[in-house]
């Protein structure tokens, strides 16, 4: 059984999903998998690993680490689990590049090397969001992209971290983007 919650956060609604064992989706409204995975016969009720998550939440958003973990069971791949298991090593406010991901990954398996793209699509497709946080990965050069819940999302994510931004940067493809939406208000910051 599939269980949701809604949570609004600072940056917009947030949909919780969950089953028996952990928290299974965490999707920011509008955002590009918006609930991909989510059982179509899902059930709006408070359970302990979505009170759990709300908890995280909150704690989060007031600008501190979260001292606690909600249960999670992302699902997908094992690589995509494997990817995901490395976001959750990434610290609090700091970032690191799919790059370094791949590198990390290809060194745990023995082998020379692992397209940044793959460890790129896995890291995208994270669907317990920024408790998973991908949005602290970032392109070789600094550049601020890939995260699925929107850029000026994940500007502000990892400004309310206190990360160090100086050589982090909007490709200009993105800014265009940012622009655009907000001026439709699809992103209200």
């Amino acid at each position: 059984m599939m269980f949701t919650a809604h949570y609004q956060s600072p940056l917009g609604e947030i949909l919780l999903a969950a089953d028996e064992v952990g928290l299974t989706g965490l999707w920011f409204d509008r955002a590009k998998y918006y609930a991909a995975g989510l059982a179509p016969q899902s059930t709006e009720r408070e359970t302990p690993p979505l009170t759990e998550a709300k908890r995280w939440l909150d704690v989060y958003f007031s600008g501190k680490m979260p001292d606690f973990m909600p249960p999670l069971h992302p699902i997908g791949s094992d690589f995509r689990q494997e990817v995901w298991a490395l976001l959750l090593q990434i610290p609090y406010g700091q970032t690191t590049t799919y790059g370094t991901l791949a590198a990390r990954l290809a060194a745990k398996h023995g082998t020379a090397r692992l397209s940044a793209q793959a460890v790129g699509g896995a890291v995208g497709h994270n669907p317990i969001s920024l408790i998973i946080p991908c949005h602290r990965v970032v392109g070789a050069s600094g550049s601020l992209i890939g995260y699925a819940g929107g850029v000026e999302r994940k500007i502000q994510l990892l400004k309310l971290e206190g990360t160090d931004c100086i050589k982090l940067f909007v490709p200009k493809k993105c800014e265009l983007r940012v622009e655009q939406a907000q001026s439709k208000g699809e992103q209200k910051m």
